[in-house]
């Protein structure tokens, strides 16, 4: 071919390519227009969480565009849960009796102090379909290797089934130690059912759960990726940890599968969690989660068979409710029943959180209760594996400070637990971080706990914490340097969207 036709032709390419560009900045404004009223007006989200997104428009057009095709989704508006009419019907009708009781004023409970947060029961009641139970026994683990080696304990005892549902399963000593187990109990003739989040378990894979799937478990992930490297529900992760053993014993928290939850991960260190073992009643809606979860995820659907719910003796006398929250409702039920725990404390607040991001009605609620002359605490990590939350928590700690709140910043490690104490009397254990994220963007799972005895031992073990963490006293807090304040500064505008 002649010189001067390539040079033609590579003139008219480039042309091409340059109209098309310029186009398309063209474009660029009326798009980013375009998704700002989407936000503004379709997405019903908080205002917090509007300006965030409409900065990042703004900030990052072409970049922040696809960021929120990826994560800016509104799930609320979609039809998650498919819930079937006899697991709807068993539901409706524990709730029915238990609202009707309590407008009576009849309703029988065991201990007779738990009745002052009875208003926090019929909130949970009513916004998460969760009747209180009155016949569980505690069982309460601060230490990764002794909550292992009970679940490891409890499932080498299972008879009939196991459902397990963790965000995180690591590929690791203590994943694979978890489905050699699993697999035994499937070539048993036990119904293993394993359920894992498709992003919180990125380094498992199908070879992994081979073993596991040929002994006859089944193992799903939760929102898994349908293209490769794509997930248009990336934001929306399943953060809960259930275990459910014959419908019998279950358990709930903040540890996940894997070696650094039981401390051996050298860079992490300590991991300081908590985590719940139950007997009794409250079991069963964990168990009612699991198979809302299972459904979602795997082409089983499990109907409510009196296997996965039986009858079971007085355990003991603590009053358990277990409450759900996710990004398929606006209710942000996990959140108000913090807000309505806080908002009940007479004495005293303790709080323990690895990620303390609270939106303005939790940190009203706790301002509130400090300047009320309520012993408010916060604990969260000296280090966190999060730089901006990290930034972003101090920022939202300086303002409690100011209110006569106090501070401490656990140094033995890790502390990953979500946990909440209310003057000796109440608490709340879960998965749920205090931070948007947790509220709104994960599902999560808390158990809320009215009991003297259990309520103290938390508060015990979170005393002995205090032992191991640095006061932040108002003066500390305001010597940090202009660059740290300016970066907690810009966390906080972010921190919606962390």
């Amino acid at each position: 071919m002649e010189q001067w036709v390539v040079e033609i032709w590579r003139a008219v390419n480039l042309h091409w390519i340059v109209d098309v560009w310029k186009a398309i900045n063209n474009w660029i404004p009326i798009i980013n227009l375009l998704f700002a009223a989407a936000i503004i007006f379709l997405e019903r989200r908080n205002v917090g969480v509007t300006w965030a997104w409409l900065m990042l428009l703004l900030l990052l057009p072409v970049l922040g565009f696809i960021i929120y095709i990826f994560i800016g989704q509104n799930l609320a508006r979609q039809k998650v849960y498919r819930i079937r009419a006899r697991m709807e019907r068993r539901v409706r009708e524990e709730m029915r009796e238990q609202e009707q009781t309590i407008h009576e004023g009849t309703f029988p409970y065991r201990e007779a102090h738990v009745k002052q947060y009875e208003h926090l029961i019929y909130m949970n009641l009513m916004s998460s379909a969760s009747p209180l139970t009155q016949n569980n026994e505690v069982t309460l683990f601060i230490d990764g290797v002794k909550k292992f080696e009970a679940l490891l304990e409890r499932i080498a005892l299972a008879e009939d089934h196991i459902h397990l549902l963790y965000y995180k399963i690591g590929n690791d000593t203590t994943g694979h130690r978890l489905l050699k187990a699993l697999v035994r109990k499937a070539q048993e003739g036990v119904k293993v059912r394993l359920l894992y989040d498709g992003i919180g378990s990125l380094g498992v894979t199908k070879k992994m759960f081979r073993e596991l799937v040929d002994a006859g478990g089944i193992v799903c992930p939760f929102f898994p990726s349908k293209i490769p490297y794509i997930n248009f529900r990336l934001n929306y992760r399943n953060h809960r940890k259930i275990a459910v053993i014959d419908g019998e014993h279950g358990f709930i928290g903040g540890f996940n599968i894997g070696d650094e939850y039981l401390g051996l991960n050298h860079q992490i260190g300590y991991w300081r969690d908590t985590h719940l073992m139950l007997r009794g009643d409250a079991v069963h809606r964990l168990q009612v989660q699991f198979i809302l979860d299972w459904g979602v995820a795997s082409n089983e659907t499990l109907t409510i068979e009196p296997v996965y719910f039986p009858r079971l003796e007085d355990a003991d006398r603590t009053a358990v409710q277990i409450v759900s929250s996710g990004p398929n409702t606006d209710k942000q039920q996990i959140k108000n029943g913090y807000i309505k725990l806080i908002f009940e404390a007479k004495k005293s607040i303790y709080v323990q959180t690895p990620y303390f991001v609270p939106d303005d009605g939790i940190l009203n609620a706790l301002r509130i209760a400090a300047l009320s002359g309520i012993d408010v605490r916060i604990m969260i990590p000296k280090k966190s594996d999060h730089l901006l939350v990290h930034w972003a928590s101090h920022a939202y700690i300086g303002d409690l400070l100011r209110v006569g709140a106090a501070c401490y910043l656990y140094d033995n490690g890790f502390l990953h637990a979500k946990t909440i104490m209310v003057d000796g009397q109440a608490a709340a254990v879960g998965t749920a971080n205090m931070d948007h994220r947790s509220f709104e963007l994960n599902f999560e799972i808390t158990a809320f706990l009215y009991g003297t005895e259990v309520t103290a031992r938390l508060e015990a073990i979170f005393e002995q914490d205090m032992k191991k963490s640095e006061l932040l006293t108002p003066e500390k807090f305001e010597q940090r340097w202009l660059i740290t304040r300016a970066a907690e500064s810009m966390a906080r505008l972010l921190s919606p969207i962390l």
